[in-house]
């Protein structure tokens, strides 16, 4: 069974990661550097256009969960072409394990540590003033996860693509940072000039911010909200999808 093999995957996947937690806790250095190096700079922004006076730090921590959500799964493709190199992911392929399995498994464990990072980082922004809605935050999981989903696949993709490190990490971040800068992670994109604004709808992780912004405050407006759920979900499919062919065209 399909959930037999993910299972199977994840578990494997996940255990590998155990042995070697490292880089989990690193990955989770920059949003902590921004937590305690940024959040000071906030005091002074209350009442601009885009944050309400006493709620900057509600702002800036959603923001920098996506900011997480999408640097924390962008480079998971290196351990890919690790074990293409060595002959996992060929031994996979002639097992009867189903081969979304294989990438659905390191998804999944993608996605679970990412959550992993976001409860701890919230944690930690509690103390710098953070005031959260709990059925918001525990919704907003959900989309966290989603956009790793989204990276997670871009990422294993171009693995699959490239078969070696060199060209991977400059792709990424060509796709990253104008994804991050025209989605209003770290500053509302209220402030930014009109032509900005405008090349920000185009941006699928845009949508995601101004949605888990408003989970965040308990703002239940299901307009931005359903958006931002089905713009993100519909990506992830297609993005996975495109990874999952690329596997199979390796294996071709």
């Amino acid at each position: 069974m399909m959930l037999r093999d993910i299972r199977l995957m994840f578990v494997r996947n996940m255990q590998h990661t155990l042995k070697d937690p490292i880089f989990v806790f690193v990955s989770m250095l920059q949003p902590l550097l921004y937590l305690f190096l940024f959040m000071p700079l906030l005091n002074g922004l209350g009442g601009v256009p885009g944050i309400p006076k006493g709620q900057a730090v509600e702002v800036f921590i959603p923001g920098l969960l996506v900011m997480q959500s999408i640097f924390g799964t962008a480079f998971v493709g290196f351990s890919l072409i690790d074990d293409i190199r060595s002959g996992v992911i060929e031994r996979f392929m002639v097992t009867p394990v189903r081969r979304p399995a294989i990438l659905l498994g390191r998804i999944l464990r993608d996605a679970v540590i990412l959550m992993f990072q976001c409860v701890l980082i919230t944690l930690v922004a509690l103390p710098f003033g953070l005031q959260v809605s709990l059925v918001g935050f525990l919704l907003s999981l959900l989309l966290y996860a989603m956009i790793g989903i989204t990276m997670a696949s871009v990422s294993y993709g171009f693995a699959l693509v490239y078969k070696v490190e060199d060209p991977l990490a400059p792709t990424i971040n060509m796709i990253t940072l104008p994804l991050s800068l025209l989605s209003g992670i770290i500053l509302p994109l209220v402030l930014a000039p009109l032509w900005l604004q405008d090349m920000a709808k185009i941006n699928p992780y845009s949508y995601a911010v101004n949605a888990v912004r408003m989970l965040f405050v308990g703002s239940f407006q299901p307009v931005a909200i359903i958006e931002g759920y089905a713009v993100i979900g519909i990506l992830a499919v297609l993005l996975f999808l495109w990874s999952l062919r690329s596997l199979n065209k390796m294996a071709s």
